[in-house]
Parts: C-alpha cells; structure tokens; sequence
C-alpha cells in the first residue's frame, strides 16, 4: 500500500470515527437529533478539510525541518486558528448565537485545540518514525555495500598468496602441486558463494578454513600443525564469510612463517556468559599491541565485524604467553540479527 494511499485512509476513518463515538457518547446524555447530527457531519467534514489543508503547509513550508524552538510557535498558531475558525462556524450555524451562551463557545474552542493538538501529535510522530526508519535503511544499505567492497578486497588477496604457495610446489613436488590445486578449487567456490553472503554458517567457513589449512600444510609441511578443539553447538552460528580463514591467514603468514621451526595454529569455539567465543591462537609475538606488516586482514576483519554487530562484539589480540597470539572474537547472544542463530 502506497503512503498517499495510507494517509487517507486514516485521514477519512479516523475522523469518521471520531464522529461516530461522539454521537455515541452524546446518546448517553441527551436525545440524537438531527441538528446534533448536521453537527457532527459538519465537524467532521471540517476536520478533514482543515487537517488537510495544514498539512500542505506542514509540507510545503518544511516545517519538519526546523528546530523545535521555530516549530512549537507555528504549530500553536496553527492550531489556534483552525480552532477559532471550526468553533466559531459551528457556533454560529449549529447551535444559533441566540439561543447558547458565550461559555458554549469557549468550550467548542477548547475542544477543537485538543482535537487538533492530537491530530498534530499522531501526525508528526509518524512522520518522525518514518524518517528514523528511512535513515536506517540507508545506512543499512551503505553498510552492505561497504561490506561487499570489503569482501571483494579479501578475494584477490587471498587468492595471490594461495597461487604463489602452489607455484613453489610445481617443480618440486607435482603430485602435491595437483592436490594443492584441488583445495584451491574448493576454497575458490566456498569463497564466490559466500560473495552473495552477508553472513555464513560456522560449519560452512570451517569447510574453506580446513581446505585452506590443507593447501597451507602441503607447502608447509611439517612446521605447520594444526589443532581444531570446536563446540558442537558453533556450526549453526552465523559469522561473516571469510573471517576465520583471515585470521588464521594472518597467523599463518605474520607468525609461523617467520619461525624456523615453523608452530602451531588452533581454533577453540566456546560459548561464555551467552556469547559464541572464537579463539585464533598462532605461534608468534604481537609486540606492543602492534603486529608488524599485519596487512589489511585484522583492519578488514575488525571494521566488518564492526558494521555487522555494532559496538557490542568484542574482538581482541593479544600475546597469551611469551610464543603464542591468542585472536579473540566475542558475539554476545543478545545481539538480535535475523540470520544470526544460537543453540
């Protein structure tokens, strides 16, 4: 249904309903006749078209732009003059100035500020909901498209350090070179899925997260092990595409390749006080707070997160011990998302 189409169905019912309960309510005190009915259509009518005609200029003239100290005034001015006006006319076509009292127009006057004071409230209200929801929606849609932009960034860079891993093992080993190729595969189609994604299932990114390990495990090979310790609650999570294997990633890269010895990279899932906690723990230092050379990975990782959950996620790195980064990622059960689902 269209807004201009809403608005008068509002506008006609609810003033017909208006008009109704006070001939109602009049039933209760007095006998319905016709001139009390002339009245009531008169009112109504009048209301309609007062209402009407003060919304175009509502509209016209921006009021709903101005500040509240240049609002109130002409809101008040407003609504004194359609109720000297509604009073008076009905005052003196109704009811005959000769046979009421001055105190019978005072009380229309009355009357007809409440009505519209009311009128004016529902109205404005409405309109401030609608425009509250209407910056939601835009801000909603300029977050989805910085997060698209920032999924299409991890895309290319990911793919570049896979491909130079299978270009060292085309000479040397060409057998491992065809099975690296293959998880390249997999990763590639799990990855171009969760393009279309705002968010992924846990058990779906841990699909590409343990394809990812394999390919970095052939060119690797014995410096690199792996320890998978998850909740068997996690994999129904929802979390963004790509996020994990970013992380793991990063620690790949920033901490066992630069050991001689190569180390151990692990992932724990648990859930703490009604939040899904994961935890990236790689060897390596993260010295001074600082991952030197740590590239786009952490930031990307931090401002999605940021766009998808707010203030209220939790994300964190820090040294555990002297040899060990711990990656620390904390979504909080109270955080409502339509696609996000717990136990």
């Amino acid at each position: 249904m269209n807004k201009k189409k809403l608005y008068w169905i509002c506008q006609l019912g609810g003033w017909m309903l208006y008009g109704i309960a006070n001939l109602v309510g009049f039933s209760f005190v007095r006998a319905i006749t016709p001139e009390l009915i002339f009245g009531e259509v008169f009112q109504v009518v009048f209301y309609i078209g007062s209402t009407h005609f003060f919304r175009l200029i509502i509209k016209k003239r921006d009021w709903f732009d101005l500040p509240f100290n240049r609002l109130i005034p002409r809101m008040a001015g407003g609504i004194l003059l359609m109720s000297a006006v509604n009073s008076s006319i009905n005052y003196i076509i109704v009811r005959g100035i000769t046979s009421r009292q001055a105190t019978d127009l005072i009380a229309l006057l009355i009357v007809s500020m409440i009505v519209y004071f009311l009128w004016s409230l529902i109205y404005f209200t409405y309109h401030y909901f609608e425009s509250y929801r209407k910056s939601l929606q835009h801000k909603a849609a300029l977050n989805e498209i910085e997060l698209s932009n920032l999924k299409s960034q991890l895309n290319p860079h990911f793919i570049f350090n896979a491909l130079n891993s299978i270009r060292a093992l085309v000479d040397e080993d060409p057998e491992k070179s065809k099975d690296a190729i293959t998880q390249l595969s997999h990763i590639l189609r799990n990855s171009l899925a969760a393009d279309k994604k705002r968010l992924v299932s846990f058990d779906e990114e841990m699909k590409t997260v343990r394809d990812y390990l394999a390919l970095e495990s052939i060119r690797y090979e014995e410096r690199l092990k792996t320890k998978l310790n998850i909740h068997p609650d996690s994999e129904a999570c929802k979390i963004p595409p790509l996020m994990i294997q970013t992380l793991v990633e990063n620690g790949i890269k920033h901490g066992i390749s630069n050991l001689k010895k190569g180390g151990i990279i692990s992932i724990d899932t648990t859930f703490i006080d009604s939040a899904f906690v994961i935890q990236i723990r790689n060897s390596g230092v993260y010295i001074n707070g600082v991952s030197k050379n740590a590239g786009m990975g952490l930031e990307n990782t931090r401002r999605r997160l940021k766009l998808i959950y707010g203030d209220q996620v939790g994300f964190e790195i820090r040294n555990e011990d002297k040899n060990i980064v711990l990656t620390e990622i904390k979504i909080p059960e109270k955080i409502k998302d339509e696609s996000i689902n717990y136990r």
